[in-house]
């Protein structure tokens, strides 16, 4: 029982191996009437008796066995919505003109930022569960696509080996087009171009900048407003608006691009799945493709503990503590007399956990980045290798603008942002603006030092995590791009093969497929 415990406590933080396989085409070897040879038959769908098989061709998640994670996933896939953002976006709206009437009142004030304390404290979990959840589907897409590329590469070898199929040149099938696919991936609809521009405004390394030079001309007028609650207010406002939206935008525009990956991976399987039949039909090869195991990366011990708080509050563990102190947070209203002081104290708590939370969000953004990377890595070292098999150099790639400076300048932030001392400083700063909060005796005045400064913080971290989204997932896409078009060049190969004269006139029943 001891046993058990310290495991359950240890295993979160472990990022472990990673494996998968894809679906393998089935064909159905049946008894051939001429040399004892085999008939290869494409097996229908359609049919009724128990031997048939269906073999699945596209995409397909993997369910989580817990039915806690499944409600968990279904609450993050739910807080990505376009209803949550409009309605927040709406509730921004309500507070905004709302200021109008009230906006010289202090609880009015206090009030959003309690609010977005809270929003942001949620946030905090919801993201960082959906980042992690974007990690192991991207590691296992990466193993499903190596896996099937192995057992195609064998194919082929056999195939190009046999001598009974004559090559077509390389004009004949490059410019070939598949009437069943596509040339390109899904294209987006317009709402997802429009969130696409907005998330390269946001995360822009030039927005980012005009974002501290409001900071500065705040700081400015702190002498002329007599550094004072009131002028402290005026900013803690404005980023507590600020980050709300970029939180909820954020977790919007990373659901909308799973949604979009995910119908491109289904493309690019579909493709993969033709490919992957018609080698077996020519082959006869009814081997399953193989599992393919992505290891486990290897991690010091600062940026294990670091994994380690992800995962905890990945699994919502921080919401469930948040509701506690929330209910002892009403409990002493009535001591507290409600005073401005008692509506900061919620926001107090939750923007000095939600700053450890955003320096966290951050590292492990760009260090399940760098493991996808990696193993994405595998599977487009397999497709060079039956490239060069085939002699069939891959189609003109798309890349990402390495050289631009936008991107030079927020890539080297986004470094630094996500290093583990980086982290390390995140919390040194919660304790001492604690320990300042506490020698004021957690007036309004101290309270406000655990409020702003984190505000600030996190605002610019959201920032820099959108900054980091983007430039992943510019990556990601120019990588799934090359892969579909790859996988429609050989397609192609393989087709004109089959239509090839020479190597029709030589088949023999094994290689027939019955349509």
């Amino acid at each position: 029982m001891l046993r058990q415990i310290i495991n359950w406590l240890s295993t979160p933080g472990m990022k472990g191996a990673i494996e998968d396989r894809a679906p393998t085409q089935h064909v159905r070897l049946k008894s051939g009437v001429t040399d004892g040879k085999n008939i290869a038959v494409v097996i229908d769908s359609k049919e009724s008796d128990s031997e048939s098989l269906v073999n699945i061709t596209g995409y397909v998640t993997q369910a989580k066995t817990g039915r806690l994670d499944r409600w968990l996933d279904v609450l993050v896939t739910a807080s990505g919505s376009e209803p949550v953002f409009l309605i927040i976006v709406a509730g921004l709206l309500v507070w905004a003109f709302t200021g109008i009437r009230y906006g010289e009142e202090d609880n009015w004030a206090a009030l959003i930022s309690d609010i977005q304390a809270i929003i942001s404290y949620l946030f905090d979990s919801l993201l960082m569960r959906q980042q992690l959840n974007g990690y192991e589907r991207q590691v296992r897409a990466a193993a499903s696509l190596t896996s099937r590329v192995q057992s195609q590469k064998k194919m082929m070898r056999q195939i190009l080996a046999s001598g009974r199929y004559k090559r077509a040149r390389l004009g004949d099938f490059q410019t070939a087009e598949s009437s069943k696919f596509g040339p390109e991936l899904p294209t987006e609809n317009w709402a997802g171009r429009a969130s696409n521009y907005f998330a390269a405004f946001l995360g822009h390394f030039a927005t980012i900048c005009m974002y501290w030079v409001c900071i500065a001309i705040w700081l400015a007028f702190g002498h002329y407003c007599g550094w004072s609650d009131r002028w402290q207010l005026y900013i803690n406002s404005a980023t507590s608006a600020l980050m709300v939206l970029i939180f909820a935008f954020l977790a919007n525009i990373r659901e909308r691009h799973t949604v979009y990956i995910e119908r491109c991976l289904n493309s690019i399987f579909e493709v993969d799945s033709e490919v992957e039949l018609k080698l077996r039909v020519l082959t006869g090869d009814a081997e399953e493709n193989p599992v393919v195991v992505i290891p486990a990366p290897r991690v010091n011990g600062i940026q294990r503990a670091i994994f380690y708080y992800a995962d905890v509050i990945g699994t919502l563990v921080g919401i469930a503590l948040l509701i506690i102190v929330m209910i002892v947070w009403i409990c002493i209203g009535p001591a507290m007399k409600w005073s401005d002081n008692w509506w900061l104290l919620i926001g107090t708590y939750a923007g000095l956990v939600g700053l450890v939370d955003g320096f966290v969000l951050r590292n492990v953004q760009q260090r399940l980045h760098q493991y996808e990377e990696v193993a994405l890595e595998s599977a487009k070292l397999e497709d060079v290798a039956i490239s060069d098999e085939m002699g069939v150099p891959p189609p003109e790639k798309a890349v990402v603008d390495l050289n631009s400076i936008n991107y030079r300048l927020s890539n080297s932030m986004g470094i630094i942002c996500a290093h583990e001392f980086t982290v390390i400083l995140g919390v040194v700063v919660v304790i001492g603006l604690i320990i300042g909060a506490s020698a004021m005796k957690w007036t309004t005045t101290g309270q406000l030092l655990c409020n702003i400064p984190p505000s600030l913080i996190e605002t610019f971290f959201m920032m820099i995590l959108i900054t980091g989204h983007n430039l992943s997932e510019a990556a990601w896409r120019a990588d799934l791009h090359n892969m579909y078009l790859w996988r429609l060049r050989m397609l192609s190969f393989v087709d004109h093969l089959e239509s090839s004269e020479d190597a029709a006139s030589d088949k023999t029943p094994d290689t027939v497929a019955l349509e």
